[in-house]
């Protein structure tokens, strides 16, 4: 770097004169900069913007290609909701069906006898075992086909003894206010059921003390109780039982999967009435939101593509901005951001290849449809809202000020024909899906998932980054070369004020 001494000697403003001298080379390296600029904010533009085309593409447009998605669309209601709770596959075909519950599935229960501790004190969940009059032993059970033991000690808690019946898939509690245990099997059904085993006085004795010995557990161990004698009270687990179009049904909990309706009985009934039939509003909701969507992204492209232009407008350099204020920059700035896809040649592309495929006409059934055969419609260039003309209305569509007052062909279709509406909007949907992945396919241009060439703009903007690197460069070595040179004259005309002083010396000046 050259020694950059000011003008003492020459009383020039050498900085000036240099800044001057360089201003082509700033020039040129300010407009590459302003064009990098421009291209970042082209690039954030399109980011954007691919990124609402890509929603749509992946979600409601790829939804809307699935059959399924109309097909699975029904209603069943069940004439006594409080008796059953039905919901319907798509397998299922539209009309009525039969149903009767007879018996509801149910866990298996035992209420025990109220205990009395020894010592007369009210039990709780740290009480021991032993102040029942347990001694230790072993108690055998039976869990549906399965048999269990427990083995019990004098020194277990009341809670210990429940934690263990829970180990074995028995849910157990203790009542410190009703003072008796209650368990349960763990679920409905007789093969969860469970039932205490008393094979001897022993055992029977310890589920005496626990009050847990029903009449039953007497009898299996040969004992005759005292007439007085109070028992466990023991419900049986019992399976479900319905009646479906005259075939009975049997199962362990009360949910039902029959032939596509899945059924959840909730209370004994008489027969009831299933009735299932398309869910013209589901289908309605999907088709309108679907097309929202469509002409949000629609209006946005069509607003990008139609911009104010912003003619006269650059990215402003730094030396620019500091004589602004900042609500101009950005007023400035906002001004080129909001005009950067004008007319943009791939913008138009996407467009026109949405509107060509969303305008399609497809046979179904020996007879053609397009989307006006459903009362959809755009509502023409010269009646259509700023940027809204590739917009579709339905008709009929209370939400829609453009179409609420036509008829509503929609729904009116949905009713009469949803299978062909279900095939119609499929293959729209598939047509349009198509042409978009394919303009998202990637090339060497472009990525895959992006409509526009991301790759040779960001090779652009690479480059654009060398050229500038360039140009600052250049700056610099014109810079240091026109400084050396004043640098060179500055010392010259410093000698020769020293050789003239010397000479006025000599001469008595």
């Amino acid at each position: 770097m050259a020694i950059r001494i000011s003008g003492l000697n020459s009383g020039l403003d050498t900085d000036s004169i240099v800044q001057e001298l360089v201003s082509a080379y700033r020039t040129k390296q300010d407009k590459y900069t302003k064009a990098q600029t421009k291209l970042s904010w082209k690039q954030d533009a399109w980011k954007e913007m691919n990124t609402k085309i890509y929603n749509f593409y992946s979600k409601s447009l790829s939804n809307m290609r699935r059959i399924g998605n109309f097909t699975n669309k029904k209603i069943t209601t069940v004439s006594d909701s409080t008796k059953a709770t039905v919901s319907a596959s798509s397998s299922v075909m539209n009309g009525t069906q039969t149903l009767k519950v007879n018996k509801l599935a149910r866990a298996g229960y035992l209420t025990g006898q109220e205990l009395k501790a020894s010592d007369g004190e009210k039990i709780e969940n740290n009480t021991q075992l032993s102040k029942l009059g347990i001694k230790s032993g072993t108690l055998k059970l039976k869990v549906g086909n399965e048999t269990k033991t427990v083995e019990v000690t004098d020194s277990m808690t009341v809670k210990d003894f429940t934690k263990a019946l829970n180990e074995q898939g028995i849910s157990a509690s203790f009542d410190t206010n009703q003072q008796r245990f209650f368990l349960s099997s763990s679920e409905t059904g007789t093969s969860h059921d469970f039932n205490f085993v008393a094979e001897d006085q022993a055992s029977l004795n310890m589920l005496n003390s626990l009050g847990l010995a029903t009449e039953a557990n007497f009898k299996e161990a040969n004992v005759t109780p005292d007439k007085d004698a109070k028992f466990a009270i023991k419900d049986a687990a019992e399976n479900a039982e319905i009646v479906l179009n005259g075939a009975v049904f049997t199962g362990e909990s009360n949910k039902f999967s029959i032939n596509g309706l899945n059924i959840t009985a909730t209370g004994v009934s008489e027969e009831m009435t299933i009735s299932t039939s398309t869910d013209v509003d589901g289908i309605y909701n999907m088709i309108k939101d679907f097309l929202k969507e469509y002409n949000e992204v629609m209006n946005a492209m069509e607003k990008g593509y139609n911009a104010p232009t912003a003619k006269g407008y650059e990215p402003l350099t730094d030396d620019e901005k500091d004589a602004m204020s900042d609500k101009e920059v950005e007023k400035w700035e906002t001004k080129i951001k909001d005009s950067i896809l004008r007319r943009d040649d791939t913008l138009r592309s996407v467009m026109s290849g949405m509107s060509s495929h969303m305008s399609k006409v497809f046979e179904i059934n020996g007879k053609n449809y397009s989307l006006a055969s459903f009362g959809i419609k755009t509502a023409g260039y010269f009646n259509s809202a700023e940027n809204e003309s590739y917009a579709y209305h339905i008709d009929g569509d209370a939400d829609d000020s453009v179409s609420s007052s036509n008829d509503d062909q929609l729904r009116k279709m949905i009713e009469e024909d949803p299978d062909a509406v279900a095939e119609f909007f499929t293959q729209l949907a598939t047509s349009v899906y198509d042409n978009l992945h394919e303009k998202m396919g990637s090339t060497t241009l472009s990525s895959a998932y992006k409509v526009y060439n991301d790759k040779q703009m960001q090779s652009e903007y690479d480059e654009y980054t060398k050229t500038i690197k360039k140009w600052e460069d250049k700056l610099k070595d014109m810079e240091d070369y026109y400084y050396k040179k004043f640098s060179a004259m500055e010392t010259a005309l410093a000698k020769l004020q020293s050789q003239t002083n010397s000479l006025s010396s000599l001469l008595g000046g």
